[in-house]
């Protein structure tokens, strides 16, 4: 059997990856005796590529379904790409204007041609990209938020919602982004805390009698101020509430009002009002019915109502221009340093705009009523728990959903406007006669819906709702949804409603969400910090398995991963070292023909220990993969393989391997170690899945088993009548007692070759006879000639000793060592040791140094005295042990 040398993952990910596409093992097959495990994955940016964050979100929900699949339940899990309305036209049009064009240059149509090319082109690279990571979704089942079924269920929805009037049209203040010319729903906009001033202004009273005062953080706005409000209670401005002020630059006469709104104890008492710029303003004009006054268009441009000394001025130019006019006039008052959470475009980071428009919304509340419900029911569970309090909160607080864009990639909304009389037909195609006029001519809306609007409807519509399929019957609801917290309420949240609205079913059960990933220094990774690596140059470099175990055993449930390419070396490490051990083993035991039966085993202490220990980790793995855990599975695993079976059995075996004497023995260890590291593929599988299954495939050539292959085999079953504990404890004893060995070995440098006698003090003749009945195995691991054992045994001459549970261990050294040259050796050390010990400790009892020192380098000290401290215990009962 001809095995590499080294470990070389890009031969064997491709293979074996085209090998499960080719056999359709990531298709399930409908058995409606079994329930179904089902994930929706989240699906990315039709021309995004793979980030780390990808990485880790991906490989979580792999891991799952891969474990899944090999516990035997039909397992589904449902690819696609999201259309990405605002990031995807933002592309397109930032190619168009290299060129020097606009979209509305080039108009509509063109535009939409122009992106669908784009996605005929790089709108598959992702997904080939999820391929190389060893993602093992159904492909054959892989939906687009633009496909012809996906747009009639968004169709299907809007219709449904209006018919229902929790769909309509309003003049509502909007989140409105300035550079990609739309509306943005709030979970749209990024918040970030800056400083900046609150400049207070004075407006003339228009009796000339004086000034009423007032503060803004947005000058600019000043500008479409159709009032002046005081708080009813405020006994200050009681008397000038119906009074008139003069706006200054404008020259408007606007009112005194008085409003509950008002805090009279922050600032003057005093609030400008801006109804069309300001969605706190907006409710106080509605109830005032003042008027409201657009100041600035779509692009943040102050328009001809701004007044002819600041139209055609950027907003942030009219705001520096207001206030060296009103400084001029004697109109500006006190500038106070402020902090405030100042709303930015969450695709462009664009400072968003307050802004009147007309716009389509999502009446919330009665959809939140149910989706709160589930959640507290526990129908719907979110991992961590600490994330339902978020959930709660922003349902029990929600407020209606603007879902038109005003850009043109994306599902145009169905709505028609009849030409003649303006009456407006929600409808799946153009209407043929207007129900109010009898007109045929209409025009669509020209807005299109929230890229959100079909990713609500994620978890049936890829499953080919309106239509009733079978997948829908029995995949829904899905079992798993993994995702970040950051999209809670964009999507999670919004999925619960519209699920319960449309199929009267949760779509998932379990919600996991995992943290971001960060780099070393716990900042968050972006190509634009520089600090984001290309996941594809590290599986080109490392391998997918290396990739995907790094970052599953070093982030635990639910907490931020910290990256770094030191991170790697721990899944290419352990890759490695499983492969050379698998070489080894395969090497040796290809050469001994045969292989009992399992109840023909000559089972000796080793063989029932690693049984043993195999068993209580199949435990240990089932339950930790069942409890979304997987890096504490990743980290039990590596423990098990390298630690406790290469490390420790695979050595033990050895000489049986070799015996050709002992062919029993040789048989038991062969069997053994074969049936061991293919139930440990096993186990490893969900998580490293192409080495797994190349190992696998070559122990079955001389192991066989029935499975065709790794991604379809069953997950092990514990068997409990393995699991000794006796057998466990008995073996920790003899791995402890030849670890000291080692140690003592070590402390006085005898060559690795070198034979020793050993001299055990024990406790119980249970003891003295393990040592004895396995003393081959002290032979073997520690080079130890004899062991010598008793009860009441005294300590050799000239022997160095360790403490191993309630035994005593000595090294004679007479005949090993020149001890008079070691003494003097150890005398020196003492001496060195005890100088710079003084030394340190000097510093430390230094108040100055104290007191000047940086906290670093203070502990710096502290760690390296505790160092030198140990290391000047350990001489010193070296050489106590040498008199």
């Amino acid at each position: 059997m001809e095995i590499n040398k080294s470990y070389e993952p890009q031969k064997i990910e491709k293979k074996w990856y085209e090998n499960s596409l080719k056999n359709g093992y990531f298709t399930p097959k409908i058995d409606k005796n079994k329930k179904p495990f089902t994930i929706i994955i989240p699906p990315p940016n039709v021309t995004g590529i793979l980030h780390m964050g990808h990485v880790l979100n991906n490989t979580l929900q792999d891991v799952m379904i891969r474990y899944k699949r090999m516990t035997g339940i039909p397992t589904l899990w449902i690819p696609g790409v999201d259309h990405a309305g605002i990031a995807t036209q933002n592309v397109v049009e930032k190619q168009l204007a290299k060129e020097g064009k606009t979209r509305h240059e080039i108009g509509r149509k063109k535009l939409v041609e122009k992106i669908w090319k784009l996605r005929e082109e790089k709108g598959g690279r992702i997904i080939e990209q999820l391929k190389q990571l060893g993602c093992s979704c159904d492909w054959t089942r892989e939906r687009f938020t633009m496909d012809e079924g996906l747009s009639e269920a968004v169709k299907e929805v809007f219709i449904q919602l209006y018919e229902k009037g929790l769909i309509y049209k309003g003049k509502r203040i909007i989140n409105w982004c300035p550079r990609c010319v739309t509306a943005l729903a709030n979970d749209e906009v990024d918040h970030e805390d800056e400083s900046g001033n609150l400049w207070n202004m004075r407006y003339p009273l228009k009796d000339g009698t004086g000034f009423i005062t007032v503060a803004t953080t947005r000058p600019e706005t000043m500008l479409g101020d159709t009032a002046v409000a005081v708080h009813p209670d405020d006994e200050r401005y009681k008397d000038l509430v119906g009074k008139m002020v003069i706006l200054p630059f404008i020259e408007r006469e606007i009112p005194i009002i008085a409003d509950e709104y008002v805090e009279k104890d922050f600032g003057s008492g005093c609030v400008k009002i801006t109804p069309a710029h300001d969605p706190n303003d907006f409710e106080v004009g509605q109830r005032h019915n003042l008027e409201k006054i657009i100041v600035m268009d779509e692009h943040g441009i102050m328009n001809e109502k701004a007044g002819k000394d600041f139209y055609g001025l950027t907003r942030f130019e009219c705001r520096d221009k207001i206030i060296k006019m009103l400084d001029d006039k004697g109109l500006l008052g006190e500038i106070e340093p402020h902090e405030h959470a100042v709303g930015h475009c969450y695709r462009c980071d664009t400072v968003i705009e307050s802004y009147l428009s007309d716009q389509w919304f999502v009446k919330m509340e009665p959809l939140a009523k149910r989706a709160i419900d589930v959640v507290k029911n526990g129908d719907v569970k979110f991992q961590p728990k600490r994330w339902i309090k978020v959930y709660l909160h922003w349902m029990e607080n929600i407020r209606d959903w603007c879902i038109s864009r005003q850009i043109w990639w994306g599902h145009r909304i169905p709505a028609y406007y009849c030409d003649e009389c303006g009456e407006i037909v929600v409808a799946k195609e153009m209407p043929i006669k207007c129900p109010k006029c009898g007109s045929s001519k209409f025009t669509q809306d020209a807005d299109v819906l929230d890229t959100w609007f079909s990713s609500w409807l994620w978890p049936f519509s890829t499953m080919g709702w309106p239509e009733k399929t079978e997948d829908l019957n029995y995949f829904l609801p899905t079992n798993l949804l993994v995702t970040a917290p950051g999209i809670i309420y964009l999507w999670v949240a919004r999925m619960i409603m519209a699920t319960l609205e449309f199929q009267d079913k949760i779509p998932f059960d379990t919600v996991l969400l995992h943290g971001m990933v960060l780099d070393e220094t716990g900042m968050k990774m972006s190509k634009s910090l520089g600090n984001s690596p290309d996941p594809i140059h590290i599986i080109e470099e490392y391998g997918a398995d290396a990739l995907r175990f790094s970052m599953i055993f070093n982030t635990p449930k639910g907490a931020d991963s910290y990256y770094s390419n030191s991170i790697l070396d721990t899944g290419r490490n352990f890759a490695n070292k499983i492969w050379n051990s698998y070489r080894f083993m395969m090497m040796n035991v290809e050469k001994i023909e045969g292989l009992p039966k399992k109840d023909e085993l000559k089972l000796e202490l080793a063989d029932k220990w690693i049984y043993s220990r195999l068993n209580e980790v199949i435990q240990l793995s089932q339950k930790n993969y069942e409890e979304l855990r997987f890096n504490d599975t990743a980290n039990i695993l590596m423990d098990f393989i390298w630690k406790e079976f290469c490390s420790w059995y695979l050595e033990l075996c050895k000489d049986r391997i070799y015996n050709e004497d002992d062919l029993p023995g040789q048989l038991t260890a062969k069997y053994v170690l074969l049936d061991v590291f293919q139930t440990s593929m096993r186990l490893l599988h969900p998580i490293m899945p192409f080495i797994t299954e190349e190992i696998w495939q070559g122990i079955k050539n001389y192991f066989p088993m029935e499975e065709e292959s790794l991604v379809i085999a069953a997950f092990p079953k514990v068997d409990k009548q393995f699991i000794d504990k006796k057998i466990d404890i008995d073996m920790a004893l003899i791995q402890e007692t030849i670890t000291s060995i080692r140690t003592l070995r070590k402390q006085v440098n005898l060559a690795p070759k070198t034979e020793i006698d050993i001299s055990i003090k024990v406790t119980s003749d249970e003891q003295i006879e393990l040592l004895k009945l396995y003393e081959n195995y002290f032979q073997k691991l520690a080079k130890v000639r004899n062991i010598k054992t008793d009860i009441n045994l005294e300590k050799p001459a000239s022997s160095i000793a360790a403490v191993v549970q309630n035994m005593e261990v000595y090294l004679p050294l007479e005949g090993l060592i020149d001890l008079d040259a070691e003494r003097e050796k150890l005398k020196k050390q003492i001496n060195k040791l005890e100088i710079e010990l003084k030394k340190i400790n000097g510093k430390l009892n230094n108040s100055k140094f104290i007191s000047n020192a940086p906290e670093q380098i203070i502990a710096k000290e502290k760690e390296k005295f505790h160092e030198i401290k140990t290391k000047l215990d350990i001489t010193v009962s070296l050489l106590d042990g040498l008199n």
